[in-house]
């Protein structure tokens, strides 16, 4: 059985959740509104202030689909609620970004300014010039937009420079002068 599958989702004051015939599950909340297509073998059940799903049978591709989308669910009622934030640190000399609205501008030691465009519903803030705040909605609109500014300058393993997660650690190596 899946035990993530099993657990009801509780719906927390000011987040409405609709179903309609199509499967679709919508959320509504003060962070914004987030829809779903649920595979038609998964039941969702709304009832009062929570959402249950149920499957089929115990096929494995049902199992699988059964924790999937109570887990999407889930992280949609979390993130129109509270929402998701990703942490990055820029690490180098002469490195820095700064955010102008929803432009993220970086100076990673290239010829050029490195300058992305965050997607809608993602929220980009730089409270230093070697510091990023990712905020939205969508869980995974926020950790792919996070992992596209890291892969601009990944960290390297002999000085650490480059852009990581605030709570990644990277593995340092020593140089060749280590060797003796």
């Amino acid at each position: 059985m899946s035990r993530i599958g099993l657990k009801p989702i509780v719906i927390p004051a000011g987040v409405e959740v609709t179903k309609n015939d199509a499967n679709t599950v919508t959320v509504k909340g003060p962070n914004g509104t987030l829809t779903q297509d649920v595979n038609k073998d998964i039941t969702v059940n709304i009832e009062g202030s929570e959402i249950t799903l149920s499957r089929p049978s115990d096929d494995k591709e049902h199992r699988a689909m059964h924790g999937l989308y109570r887990a999407l669910i889930a992280n949609m009622v979390t993130g129109v609620k509270d929402g998701f934030k990703k942490t990055l640190e820029v690490n180098g000399v002469g490195y820095r970004v700064q955010a102008q609205g929803s432009k993220l501008t970086m100076t990673l030691g290239f010829s050029h300014p490195v300058i992305m465009e965050a997607p809608e519903g993602i929220k980009v803030e730089c409270p230093s010039a070697n510091a990023i705040v990712i905020s939205g909605a969508d869980k995974q609109a926020v950790g792919q937009f996070a992992a596209q500014v890291r892969e601009k300058r990944p960290p390297e393993p002999y000085k650490g420079k480059g852009i990581k997660y605030s709570d990644e650690h990277i593995r340092r190596k020593e140089g060749k002068a280590g060797k003796k």
